[in-house]
């Protein structure tokens, strides 16, 4: 392995607690974001480039990751959208036939400051008790008390709108043009596999700007409407949520993955909340209310659905929930042609147990 020069670093927390460590790659600064973890085994590079981590800091509680490189074909954007990187062993070299470059040259032509050598053990037990909170990476060790001025202007993720610092600027198609099934995909950080799923059954997709409204949508003539996953705090998304409501008054097929589930709660009067921790990794339990049958799901999110107000609503009906905390995994319109899940069916960690879902909305376009 060739030598690599490890500057001191540190990852400094809201409220002040300090973890020591080393830089990682080219990359020199400070990086600034909520820091949250990902329990996942495997998935890094699909991690680090999925829109919904946008101005987070990511925590990998695997305790090797870089081991099996990156490849062109794993990412959901065509960037890396997370602000730092959080580990504890760093691999240099890669071992994967299939992999392009390693995990050292993709932060770096990224341009991602990255930290190694954290005890990410100690960290993660510290985010699960004392929850989610803003915090700082940095290779500046020599000027904390600078830092944690810093870190006290940086704004909270409650009530921070960032759909539009990841949502597409000009709408675009995925699929084949002669598709007679047309889908429009209102992006507020989509990833690519859900267009890959929604192509591969035949649909053909537009997907427009985060704060296109509903005659922007319906000007296209679309058999279905798709609210995605995004980063960030729903309430704040005036617009998308204006969306959902036109599209459930006329009751239009519609389908919500994560931000967009929730913000279909918001359309319906159903509050959202700011969770203690967030649930993020490839291994989430949930119950399927319909069938009786368990899922194994990949989770990324930081807000959920008030379950309360749910089962309190007329016209909603859970129809998942997660069974670690019973917080609401996924709902239906009772009366309406609408549905939406808290999880990601594109995903297929091993698993292809939500697959189903994408098969659900064709039926629901198509009956």
């Amino acid at each position: 392995m060739k030598y690599q020069k490890r500057n001191q670093a540190v990852v400094l927390l809201a409220d002040g607690t300090i973890f020591y460590g080393k830089s990682v790659g080219n990359k020199l600064g400070t990086a600034f974001g909520e820091v949250c973890f990902n329990t996942g085994m495997t998935g890094y590079q699909e991690i680090f480039t999925d829109p919904s981590y946008f101005g987070q800091l990511m925590v990998t509680t695997n305790a090797h990751i870089g081991n099996y490189g990156t490849t062109n074909s794993e990412v959901e954007s065509e960037s890396i959208k997370i602000s730092g990187l959080i580990c504890k062993n760093f691999s240099y070299e890669f071992s994967r036939d299939a992999a392009d470059a390693s995990l050292e040259d993709f932060l770096n032509k990224n341009n991602l400051l990255a930290v190694s050598d954290i005890d990410t053990r100690a960290l993660v037990s510290y985010i699960r008790d004392n929850g989610a909170m803003n915090a700082l990476i940095s290779t500046d060790v020599d000027n904390i008390e600078m830092l944690k001025q810093q870190l006290k202007d940086i704004p909270d993720m409650n009530g921070l709108e960032l759909a539009s610092k990841v949502s597409t600027t000009e709408p675009y198609f995925v699929g084949d043009e002669s598709s007679k099934l047309k889908i429009a995909a209102l992006d507020l950080g989509i990833k690519k596999n859900i267009l890959r799923n929604f192509a591969k059954r035949g649909a053909y997709i537009k997907v427009f700007p985060y704060n296109a409204t509903f005659e922007d949508l319906q000007a296209w003539n679309p058999d279905g409407y798709f609210l995605s996953n995004g980063p960030g705090d729903p309430e704040p998304l005036e617009s998308a949520i204006q969306v959902a409501k036109e599209v459930i008054q006329r009751d239009l097929p519609l389908f919500g993955i994560c931000l967009g589930h929730q913000v279909i709660a918001l359309a319906n009067g159903v509050s959202t909340y700011k969770m203690h921790n967030g649930h993020r990794g490839i291994n989430h339990p949930v119950k399927n209310l319909i069938t009786g049958k368990g899922e194994i799901t990949s989770q990324n999110h930081g807000f959920a659905v008030n379950r309360e107000e749910v089962e309190a609503h007329p016209d909603l009906q859970i129809t998942h929930l997660h069974l670690n905390d019973n917080t609401v995994a996924g709902l239906k319109m009772k009366n309406k042609n609408c549905f939406s899940v808290q999880y990601h069916p594109e995903a297929s960690p091993g698993p292809n147990d939500a697959d189903y879902l994408f098969d659900d909305f064709i039926k629901n376009i198509t009956k």
